[in-house]
């Protein structure tokens, strides 16, 4: 099928560029440039491909749409069109681009805005959050499409651009999506203009993107005059779709700022058009110079067309999905549950429950009983790792590979991802997952590794993505390895990180515990801190206890002290207490796994725990910064940690029982010459 011209495109496509320079002028903040010079390509996917309904944006069969490079330079680009469409975005909401509690920030976010997808912002995070959206579809339509019922089929739609596409996060997401052959899911338009913030991309960019994409195993596609060749971007667009073998990049030329005095300069790039240059880029347009937010009746008109089209479409769905629950009501019923967010009825009761006399295993063996355990009564799983498998235990026996049929290594339909050595991608693409809905996914690697998909990680805590991150060899445990992998400074990090649940469990309940709340949670992202080495599991464990992220494993009335751990520490901090009693010092233990979790608690039950009275001394084998919240004195690694067996190393370190009963007891010694009451570090004159 060809490129059909409307009446209405040109109105159209002078509509988009006069409000993207008024929307950027009124807030007097942002870029207007680059969606002046990507209005064509806008109005053409949009009018002519987009399946969406506007009316409900969570439609499940809807093209999804990312605009990867959706800085303040292009977002003012996606909430003229999402207005135009007749989502729930007014003309006052365009006029309150960037002011607080807008709905059109400065830059899209998920959640917020009717009809953004993911949020973007950060370079690269989107593209990358689009492969996701795709893998989804692709293994969503392999488990339930049925011939005759091609109910999920849908497209993913990606605006991306030079700074996309210098980011590293983009590069491995690019790879991995060549590799899996996602050809019939995901279109990128690729915006060349060769500007940046710093200016010409010639004094940092210059490699050849279409080679580099060719090698990815991408089809790559040419439009020159991405300005005004209409016909040129509509039959691109169709041979991306037309070639269901590999995904398509469309490299298009446009010109920024196109229309205005300063087009194709640095100078639109950087700040809002001036009045009289607004007014002249309406005139030439044949709008009307003095008025802003202007939208002619033809512009409401021709996009009215696109809700018409897709509320039509969701009709014709949702009557074919009623025709499946005719012939395959298990199938129907598991999807219809799955599109809802609802797990199975009694699901949890698979999670494992251990006793103290279960043998010693380390957590990340733990989390491999769990998932095994749980992964057949929950196929929202959808699993994978950073090629590191063997090591983090999360391939399930019997699981097969998400892998392109051709291959002859697994299939779409299967549950486990093979991220490859491709940290950042592999978070950014299960933000993408968890925004496709009706998938829990769920990614590992080493602890020390996460740090590398720090900005993904960001992202699915601010858009509220419930990816769950198994991050084994958490501490000086792992040994050997030595300082280069073993993670001192990471937990802080992510623990400082608002709404991000980082778990380090002590033992067989509290790894339960961490999956039942990380799978239940439906905002969250969780890290899950795994040991390599063997923990023993505690008396007074419970997975009920450990889901209040803090709880008393061993009680004292009348105590001299209270030490509060998590993780591996918790069992050196028993046999301290036990050593320290033998003294007559009565000590208390406390675990205190998550620490998220255990702040969202009553004052009363967090009193409780970490009471006043006593002294408390914290005990981890990492960073001690973020301790003094809940303990009056610090004990953990003051650097960073050694090469040597995991034993030899907690030595080195001090972390056995015998010196954390030593250390206990200055503590004590200390607050009884220092006198006065011992008050609770939780008691504070005001909490944030």
């Amino acid at each position: 099928m060809s490129f059909v011209p409307n009446q209405f495109d040109d109105i159209s496509i002078a509509t988009i560029r006069a409000l993207a320079a008024d929307v950027v002028a009124k807030a007097n903040s942002g870029h207007p440039g680059a969606p002046m010079g990507m209005a064509p390509v806008a109005h053409v996917l949009f009018s002519r491909f987009v399946n969406a309904n506007p009316k409900d944006s969570k439609w499940y069969n809807r093209d999804r749409f990312v605009l990867s490079n959706g800085s303040v330079i292009f977002c003012a680009l996606q909430y003229v069109l999402l207005h135009l469409m007749g989502y729930k975005l007014t003309m006052d909401d365009l006029k309150a681009f960037r002011q607080i509690d807008s709905k059109t920030p400065g830059h899209p976010e998920f959640g917020h805005t009717d009809g953004i997808e993911v949020t973007t912002g950060p370079l690269g995070q989107g593209f990358s959050n689009a492969v996701g959206l795709a893998i989804a579809q692709a293994h969503m339509g392999a488990v339930y499409n049925k011939d005759g019922f091609d109910l999920i089929n849908n497209f993913t739609y990606v605006f991306t651009g030079d700074g996309c596409l210098m980011e590293g996060v983009a590069s491995e997401a690019a790879s991995l999506a060549g590799h899996l052959q996602l050809g019939n899911l995901i279109v990128v338009i690729y915006n060349s203009i060769d500007i940046s913030i710093d200016g010409d991309t010639a004094v940092a960019f210059t490699e050849n993107v279409e080679q580099r994409f060719l090698a990815y195993g991408w089809q790559v596609l040419h439009v020159d005059n991405g300005d005004s060749d209409l016909a040129a971007i509509y039959d691109s667009i169709a041979a991306a779709k037309a070639d269901t073998s590999k995904p398509t990049i469309i490299r298009l030329k446009t010109t920024i700022g196109f229309g205005s005095k300063l087009q194709g300069t640095h100078g639109v790039h950087g700040a809002p058009l001036k009045a009289d240059d607004i007014a002249a880029l309406k005139t030439k347009f044949n709008l009307p110079a003095d008025q802003s937010f202007y939208v002619p009746q033809e512009t409401y008109a021709a996009y009215s067309e696109i809700g018409t089209r897709g509320a039509a479409l969701e009709e014709k769905w949702t009557a074919l999905l009623a025709e499946y629950g005719k012939k395959y009501p298990k199938e129907h019923a598991e999807l219809t549950r799955r599109i809802a967010g609802k797990l199975p009825d009694g699901w949890e009761k698979t999670l494992p429950i251990y006793k103290p006399t279960d043998a010693a295993q380390a957590s990340r063996k733990l989390s491999e009983i769990c998932l095994t355990s749980i992964i057949p009564g929950l196929p929202e799983l959808l699993g994978g790792s950073a090629d590191l498998t063997g090591s983090n235990l999360t391939k399930v026996k019997g699981s097969i590979d998400f892998q392109p049929p051709s291959t002859g290594l697994g299939s779409y339909s299967g549950t486990y991802i093979r991220y490859g050595v491709r940290e950042h991608a592999m978070g950014a693409i299960a933000n993408g997952l968890s925004a496709y809905g009706g998938i829990i996914p769920f990614v590992a690697t080493f602890l020390n590794f996460v740090s590398y998909a720090a900005g993904a990680v960001r992202l699915s805590a601010l858009s509220g993505h419930p990816v769950i991150w198994v991050a084994t060899h958490d501490s000086i445990g792992l040994g050997e390895d030595g300082p280069t992998h073993q993670p001192v400074e990471t937990a802080i990090h992510f623990r400082a990180t608002p709404n991000l649940a980082f778990w380090r469990p002590a033992d067989g309940n509290e790894t339960s515990a961490a999956y039942y709340w990380a799978i239940t949670t439906k905002r969250t992202p969780s890290i899950l801190s795994l040991s390599r080495q063997n923990l023993p599991n505690l008396e007074g464990s419970t997975i009920e206890n450990a889901l209040k992220g803090g709880y008393i494993v061993h009680e004292e009335v009348g105590e001299d002290l209270t030490i509060v751990s998590a993780g591996s520490e918790v069992s050196i901090a028993l046999e301290a207490a036990t050593k320290l009693k033998a003294e007559g010092i009565k000590t208390r233990v406390v675990s205190l796994p998550c620490w998220l979790v255990f702040d969202q608690q009553s004052e009363e039950y967090k009193l409780s725990v970490l009471r006043s009275g006593a002294p408390i001394l914290s005990l981890e084998a990492l960073s001690t910064v973020g301790w003094q919240k809940y303990s009056h004195e610090q004990y953990g690694l003051p650097s960073w940690g050694a090469s040597g067996p995991y034993q030899k190393v907690y030595e080195k370190f001090g972390i056995t029982g015998s010196n954390i009963a030593s250390v206990g007891k200055k503590v004590v010694d200390f607050y009884k010459k220092k006198g006065g009451e011992v008050i609770s570090p939780l008691v504070k004159a005001f909490t944030l």
